[in-house]
C-alpha cells in the first residue's frame, strides 16, 4: 500500500511539474520540503499524532509551507494529510525525486572503499561511471568500510559492482573448498 501511495502522489506531482514546465522548481521545492521534514522530526510526530484533526494538520502545513513553496506542492501536502497518508510523505517526495532523476538521466552512485578517497580519486571514479553508463551526471555518495580490505563496491540502483579484496578472498575460499570436496570424493 505504501508503495502505491508514494507512486500515485509522486507520479502526479511529476506529471504536473512536467506539464507546467516547472520541473526544476518543483524538484527544488520537494527537496526543501524533504529536508525540512528530516531536520524537524517533531513536525513529523505532530503531523502523525492521532488526536490532532485533519483540519488542524492542513492548517499547520499551510502555515509552514505557504509563501515558501508553490501552491501545487502545498496542495499535494494537504491532499496527503486529508487522505491520512502523511506517514508516506517522505516516500512520495523520494519517488518524485527518483522520477526527476530518471527523466534528467542523473544517476545515484554509492561507493564504498576500504580507505577514504582523495578528491582526485573521487573525480576519476565519477568520470569512469559517466563513461560506462547512460547517465549524464551522478549524485555521488562515498563511505568507508575497512572490512573491505581493499578495492571498492559501487552500487547504482539495483546493480552492484564488487571489486573488494574481501569478496575476492571469499570467492577464492569457496573455490578452494569445492576443490577440496572434489579431491575428497575422488579419494573415496
Amino acid at each position: 500500500m505504501a508503495k502505491l501511495v508514494s507512486k500515485t502522489y509522486g507520479d502526479a506531482l511529476f506529471e504536473v511539474a512536467l506539464e507546467s514546465g516547472k520541473l526544476d522548481m518543483y524538484w527544488e521545492e520537494a527537496r526543501a520540503v524533504g529536508s525540512a521534514m528530516d531536520e524537524n522530526p517533531e513536525l513529523f510526530k505532530l503531523m502523525s499524532h492521532p488526536k490532532i484533526g485533519k483540519e488542524e494538520k492542513t492548517g499547520i502545513i499551510e502555515r509552514i509551507f505557504s509563501n515558501k513553496v508553490s501552491g501545487e506542492l502545498v496542495g499535494l501536502l494537504r491532499m496527503i494529510v486529508e487522505k491520512d497518508h502523511f506517514e508516506e510523505v517522505d516516500s512520495v517526495l523520494q519517488h518524485f525525486d527518483g522520477r526527476v532523476k530518471e527523466y534528467k538521466n542523473i544517476g545515484t552512485a554509492y561507493v564504498t572503499t576500504a580507505l577514504a578517497l582523495s578528491d582526485g580519486q573521487k573525480a576519476a571514479v565519477e568520470k569512469r561511471l559517466l563513461e560506462t553508463t547512460k547517465y549524464v551526471k551522478f549524485e555521488m555518495h562515498y563511505a568507508v568500510d575497512a572490512a573491505l580490505i581493499g578495492g571498492m563496491v559501487i552500487r547504482i540502483g539495483d546493480r552492484v559492482v564488487d571489486s573488494s579484496v574481501r569478496t575476492k578472498l571469499y570467492d577464492l575460499t569457496r573455490e578452494l573448498s569445492k576443490i577440496q570436496l572434489k579431491a575428497g570424493e575422488c579419494a573415496s
